[in-house]
């Protein structure tokens, strides 16, 4: 499930993707736009491919609800390997050996629908009511040109999970989790001085995806904007990137993390919280699960990432998106499995039911969440979610030896003027974005 802000080295070729361009051929008369249902529009197996490494869990039991519902066309899923997902999509396009649908991770989406590797499916979606719900980071990515390519699969974002048995060994109100980045340092500084092993922050010093997904909402809540969306466009901008470069320093120097953070590469981001050593952290809803299984016992809670003013807030909307790739000769079917994804019965019964993320923020009030508030909790951060917006983000913000991650390494661990550091990373990533 953490795959999609590791690292990912993926080969994201422009002559692969563009190589397959050209004109869409006449659509047969089952690709006709037909009113979408959530069942089958023709018969006969559909064709599936999704990346590991994403909530694999979650698509199994997607495609198991489907294939009850419809045991005429039922979706046969096969796994590729997350690291050659993309490459594979490119060269099944070119050679036209195409699956009949695909989950995507979210983030790519944009590079593909440039490329026209996708079905435009504006006119089969985009009356659809609910579609004003879905996810706003999942939607703003499937857009290119205000036309829709595809809709949520599942949802990760990101908040700020905390640990009440030490907000209250530190005197802290359990029920009240810092709504500002000023508040967030003051209570890591008490919750470090209960000194043992225990620290008040986590910061991981060497992910960039890890930084983006539990940083980069920092800097939104206080004002930023990180990346370049495409040439010409400026990152970086607003004093929030420099705050709270400010603020991750602080904490590094006050020696709210602990020192092993410094090596974090995001193999084992997702089970630091769960050692019930760490007062607060930015990370995912999945963490609810892991943290339970991990220490059963610990008490915790889960808030907004806040930015400088109080009760401002952000999150890093993550996940896979459902699409149609170019050559698909089951469009109709394809969209009839959107359409099942993102009804009321899918949303609550199975997704809410296990305590997965529902994919329309009006589904969140269900007897599931209601029955686990911290599910609840978290799926606020959807309403103040976003997703980054651009052609070159692998080499903007996820590389490890990208600008992105080199300025936060600078900042945390070292003394070098901030300002300078910012202007370098600047420099890198318009460079990035022109060669996009």
């Amino acid at each position: 499930m953490v795959k999609h802000w590791r690292p990912v080295v993926a080969a994201l070729a422009t002559v692969a993707l563009v190589g397959a361009c050209g004109s869409d051929p006449e659509p047969t008369e089952e690709q006709a736009v037909q009113p979408a249902t959530t069942s089958c529009a023709s018969s006969g197996e559909l064709t599936m491919w999704e990346r590991s490494g994403g909530n694999k869990q979650m698509v199994d039991l997607l495609v198991e609800a489907w294939n009850t519902k419809n045991p005429d066309c039922k979706v046969a899923l096969t796994y590729i390997p997350h690291t050659e997902m993309v490459g594979k999509i490119a060269q099944g396009i070119a050679s036209g050996e195409v699956p009949d649908l695909m989950g995507m991770d979210l983030i790519y989406a944009p590079q593909f629908e440039k490329a026209q590797q996708l079905v435009d499916l504006t006119d089969r979606i985009k009356s659809w009511p609910e579609i004003a719900t879905a996810s706003k980071g999942h939607m703003t990515v499937a857009t290119y040109e205000d036309k829709l390519y595809g809709v949520p699969l599942y949802a990760d974002v990101s908040a700020l999970f905390y640990n009440k048995d030490l907000f209250t060994k530190a005197g802290l109100d359990p029920e009240k989790p810092p709504t500002s980045l000023t508040e967030l340092k003051e209570y890591a500084d008490k919750i470090t001085a209960l000194g043992g092993d225990v620290k008040g922050y986590y910061l991981p010093g060497n992910c960039a995806g890890c930084n983006i997904f539990t940083v980069g909402p920092l800097m939104w809540a206080s004002g930023a904007k990180i990346e370049a969306t495409a040439e010409g466009d400026e990152p970086l901008t607003g004093d929030g990137v420099k705050q709270v470069l400010q603020f991750a320093r602080d904490m590094v120097k006050a020696g709210n993390v602990h020192e092993g953070d410094r090596a974090e590469n995001g193999e084992t981001f997702h089970l630091q919280f769960g050692t019930g050593k760490v007062g607060m952290m930015g990370t995912g809803n999945f963490n609810i699960t892991l943290a339970r299984q991990q220490n059963p016992n610990m008490k915790f809670g889960i808030g907004l990432l806040p930015g400088v003013t109080p009760n401002s807030s952000a999150s890093f909307i993550g996940g896979d998106l459902v699409v149609v790739p170019r050559g698909s000769k089951r469009v109709a079917d394809a969209v009839n499995f959107m359409k099942f994804l993102l009804s009321d019965e899918v949303q609550v019964e199975v997704y809410a039911k296990a305590l997965n993320l529902t994919t329309r923020t009006d589904m969140v009030d269900n007897k599931y969440f209601q029955a686990e508030p911290l599910v609840q909790d978290v799926a606020k951060a959807l309403d103040v979610g976003r997703t980054p917006y651009t052609l070159t983000f692998f080499e903007q913000i996820n590389s490890p030896q990208g600008p992105w991650l080199q300025m936060l390494q600078k900042a945390y661990y070292t003394d070098e003027s901030l300002d300078t550091i910012i202007a370098d990373a600047k420099k890198a990533m318009k460079t990035v974005a022109s060669q996009g």
